[in-house]
């Protein structure tokens, strides 16, 4: 047990030291509660501005400059300004606001959404689009032989069913771009657009996302008249998908009773520590054994293994929340297509790839790719408006600096926003920055080694066991940049399970028991009606 007479005592102290300051600074004007719905009304001017039609409205189109100005703004007084009592919401609070900027400016800004992009939807019904097929136009629609709707989609179903929404739909699968009406269905495709960071259904999905089966894929082809860029290739660094519904629900059912388990385990062994209270050079608690003690490395590795795996499975945790809570409790009744199995792989890719790609095989196949389309975009457009050569080594290095850049800064938006005293430069953007450099020296080398015949030589256990060993040494020696600044920030006094096996079983620190809840959802009453909402 840690000393008595030590401040903190537990990571109870902190959380309670971190409440107090918050009370205090809200009450002083310090900061202002993050409160919904006043707090996100940046991101509903971008919906509402992908619902009107701009794409025969020059001016309009251009006006998306002007939409993100207003959300870049706002996402920097978010950031300045607003706090949360709970650590990971108000941790929360930076990484959704960045996150939201970084999403609209690749979808807005380096993308024209209403002409490019499309998405998988049923026939069944009817979504009219002002988009004709490359065969025969007039006055924006389709004038083919056969009958067709103004989005490119043969029309083979009767005229009974042309009022059927996107819920209400069972026939074959179709690409549908921007509809133009009815209202309705404009309103589904926008949110499904903001709502679907890996585009599993969309024409824009990412390289690590799978593609939709091969009967989804021959409905595609014959049902669609107008065919978007993309492709249906596979290679090994996509994730796995799940043919029927029940087994992804099931599987993603044990992910989250997996995770739930591992986490409550994660906080009980942390509760003991006080590097995750945010004491981030105090030796650890003297009950620990003592081979770990004796040994700085050791201590330095555990604390960085238990970070590495908090991390993951909480963001597995929340990943599986989705397939169940769209595809499971809503189902096809409410969503519609969007509870197809297929359009929920899974998140973590294989971790063979780490020991077959090094770092590459690290950040681009095995940790979750749901911000990989946003953080390439930027660079993607950066490149085409350069004329640089898409797989040369200046546009590599280009894509490399500007995705780990945004990451960076996207973690240290959150870093900026957590109620402890840490450094967002000095550590999130520095360590994102350094992976990118690692990656492009690692890319460089394999490139130099590919086909030599030292190379060659080398049996597949050998060279996969030098990976690993060099990969983790290299995550040694950076990691703590990120770790040791959410320790700071009380990132880690986060508790991921209300009710808690392990603590109540009295393996937790003093003061622990079954029942593990920080702070709860509250109503806030301030001195307008835009200063009024819940928060948390």
């Amino acid at each position: 047990m840690i000393q008595s007479n030590l401040w903190p005592h537990t990571h109870h102290d902190v959380t309670r030291f971190y409440h107090e300051h918050y009370a205090k600074d809200i009450q002083s004007g310090k900061y202002q509660p993050v409160l919904y719905p006043w707090d996100t009304l940046a991101v509903f001017l971008v919906i509402i501005y992908m619902l009107i039609p701009h794409r025969n409205r020059p001016w309009l189109r251009k006006a998306r400059f002007f939409i993100f100005a207003i959300n870049l703004v706002y996402t920097a007084y978010l950031i300045k300004n607003v706090r949360a009592k709970g650590v990971a919401n108000t941790l929360g609070i930076g990484l959704v606001a960045a996150w939201s900027t970084i999403y609209i400016f690749a979808v807005i800004i380096c993308n024209d959404p209403q002409r490019d992009f499309m998405r998988i939807e049923r026939t069944e019904g009817k979504f009219t689009l002002d988009r004709a097929p490359p065969n025969g136009t007039q006055n924006g629609h389709a004038t083919t032989a056969r009958s067709e709707e103004s989005n490119g989609v043969s029309k083979d179903v009767p005229e009974t069913k042309e009022s059927l929404g996107p819920s209400q739909r069972h026939g074959e699968f179709a690409w549908q771009a921007y509809p133009s009406t009815p209202f309705i269905e404009r309103i589904d495709w926008v949110l499904d657009l903001f709502a679907n960071f890996r585009g599993a259904s969309w024409n824009w999905r990412t390289m690590s996302t799978p593609p939709p089966p091969k009967p989804i894929q021959e409905q595609l082809l014959r049902n669609s008249a107008v065919q978007p860029n993309h492709t249906f290739r596979t290679h090994p660094s996509q994730t796995r998908t799940y043919p029927t519904r029940r087994g992804m629900l099931v599987g993603n059912s044990k992910t989250l009773v997996t995770g739930y388990l591992i986490l409550d385990l994660i906080k009980t062994l942390a509760s003991h520590d006080p590097y995750f209270w945010g004491y981030v050079d105090r030796a650890p608690a003297p009950y620990l054994p003592a081979f770990l003690l004796r040994s700085p490395v050791l201590i330095h590795a555990a604390r960085l293994l238990i970070c590495q795996f908090g991390i993951k499975w909480a963001l597995e945790s929340v990943f599986a929340l989705s397939p169940l809570f769209f595809s499971g409790v809503l189902g096809a009744s409410v969503v519609g297509a969007r509870a197809e199995p297929w359009m929920y792989p899974a998140t973590w890719g294989s971790y063979a790839l780490v020991l077959d790609r090094g770092l590459a095989g690290w950040w681009s196949g095995w940790w979750h790719q749901t911000f990989r389309f946003a953080f390439e975009q930027p660079g993607r457009k950066a490149i085409e408006v350069l004329g640089w050569t898409a797989k040369g080594p200046a546009a590599r290095a280009l894509q490399l600096v500007v995705a780990f850049g945004l990451s960076g800064a996207l973690h240290a938006s959150g870093s900026a926003t957590c109620h402890g005293a840490t450094f967002p430069l000095r550590g999130p953007i520095r360590y994102f920055l350094l992976q990118a450099a690692a990656c492009f020296v690692e890319g460089v080398l394999r490139q130099g080694l590919a086909g030599s015949r030292a190379a060659g030589s080398v049996p597949q256990w050998a060279k996969r066991t030098l990976t690993f060993v060099y990969v983790h040494v290299w995550h040694y020696h950076t990691a703590h940049l990120l770790c040791d600044d959410f320790a700071r920030g009380g990132v880690w006094l986060f508790e991921p399970c209300p009710v808690s096996l392990f603590r109540g079983l009295g393996f937790g620190a003093e003061g622990d028991g079954w029942l593990a809840i920080e702070a709860l959802p509250s109503w806030h009453r301030g001195d307008t009606w835009y200063r009024t909402g819940f928060t948390f």
